[in-house]
């Protein structure tokens, strides 16, 4: 849920705990409780949000670099875990399980970081994290961002290859009921929030409500080398291409496969 929703459901629900983990690490990594979500004035304290609350009392929590070095308050990094209740390996993998365990720790396959107050902020998959011009985009952050717009309803970002860029930054926008999307004015809505890079270069609005999680479900992460480009967007026709794909096959949503 974004930050935008969280802070919503907040005022109209009340109350409630987040939790987050897992199955590797179960049952929880880090929880955020109710109390949390407020300032000591009762206000909602919007700054935490988007985090993922403390790391509970059974796991040793920390933040990696590439090289698999602690990294300072602030600073992202993979989310790496320590416990008894981490598993001991993945069966008859033991390629996948030395990976998991480097360094030590077992990684999350997520990158955030640790803020001041020790409170844990998932910023992205390792794996869905978009490299345009050479800068290092994550799509949560954008989405958060989209998020808080009052005329999108849901959104998804993706990196889709291009040829200045390497990967450009595209949103799927579903728009709120009633509401009709411009792409410039939400562009710019989105940098200055978060500056230019991470702004996307391409908006497309699918007023389907399943849109935009097909196109987060396939983003096209062995594109990465492609010098091709790609549009989003309805192409039925194209549509017979999906069925012997397997990366893309759960989204017909697509003009062009990998």
């Amino acid at each position: 849920m974004s930050a935008a929703r969280l802070e919503e459901a907040l005022h109209r629900i009340g109350p409630m705990a987040q939790l987050f983990g897992q199955s590797e690490a179960p049952m929880m990594i880090s929880t955020m409780a109710p109390r949390d979500h407020y300032r000591a004035d009762g206000s909602v304290a919007t700054e935490r949000l988007s985090s993922a609350g403390r790391p509970t009392s059974l796991v040793t929590v920390a933040i990696l670099d590439g090289e698999g070095r602690p990294v300072a308050a602030g600073e992202r990094g993979e989310i790496v875990v320590r416990s008894s209740l981490v598993m001991a390996g993945y069966y008859k993998n033991p390629e996948a399980t030395a990976e998991a365990s480097a360094h030590g720790w077992h990684h999350t396959g997520d990158i955030g970081f640790l803020d001041d107050e020790g409170f844990l902020h998932i910023v992205d998959r390792a794996k869905d994290m978009i490299i345009s011009g050479g800068f290092n985009v994550f799509s949560a952050e954008v989405e958060q961002a989209l998020m808080a717009h009052p005329d999108v309803q849901d959104c998804a970002v993706v990196g889709l290859p291009d040829e200045k860029w390497g990967e450009r930054v595209v949103a799927v926008i579903q728009p709120a009921p009633g509401k009709e999307i411009d792409a410039d004015a939400l562009i710019g809505f989105v940098k200055e929030r978060i500056g230019s890079v991470k702004a996307p270069k391409q908006i497309e609005v699918w007023p389907d409500s399943r849109a935009p999680r097909s196109a987060r479900s396939s983003r096209p992460r062995s594109n990465r080398t492609s010098t091709g480009s790609q549009q989003l967007g309805p192409n039925p026709a194209t549509q017979h291409k999906l069925v012997n794909c397997g990366q893309l096959a759960r989204c017909p949503q697509l003009t062009n496969c990998c």
